[in-house]
């Protein structure tokens, strides 16, 4: 059998800490929310097709955080299913001035 390993509990403590960082969406969740207040805000200020364009382009980069970090099939289901549609609101958006 293998020999008995050692294994230091603070570090054992902050490399699980480390992993629960990795995985945590939290972060991109808050910021998500954001950005899809400023697209509601921009829709009642026009001209607003660009700055639509841009914040679509941030809620993408969020999807796409979200996707990286999930390690939940559920969650990476979802993700997918967030990307058609934000795909299509994209295309919306391109016949806004």
């Amino acid at each position: 059998l293998a020999p008995e390993v050692l294994v230091d509990p603070a570090s054992l403590a902050g490399e699980c800490a480390v992993l629960a960082d990795r995985v945590d969406v939290t972060e991109e969740l808050v910021r998500l929310e954001s950005h899809l207040n400023q697209f509601r805000d921009a829709l009642i200020a026009p001209p607003c097709g660009r700055k639509l364009e841009f914040v679509l382009q941030e809620v993408g980069r969020e999807y796409n955080t979200i996707a990286s970090k999930a390690q939940d099939a559920v969650v990476q289901s979802l993700v997918i299913e967030a990307k058609c549609e934000l795909e299509r609101m994209r295309e919306q958006v391109q016949n806004i001035e």
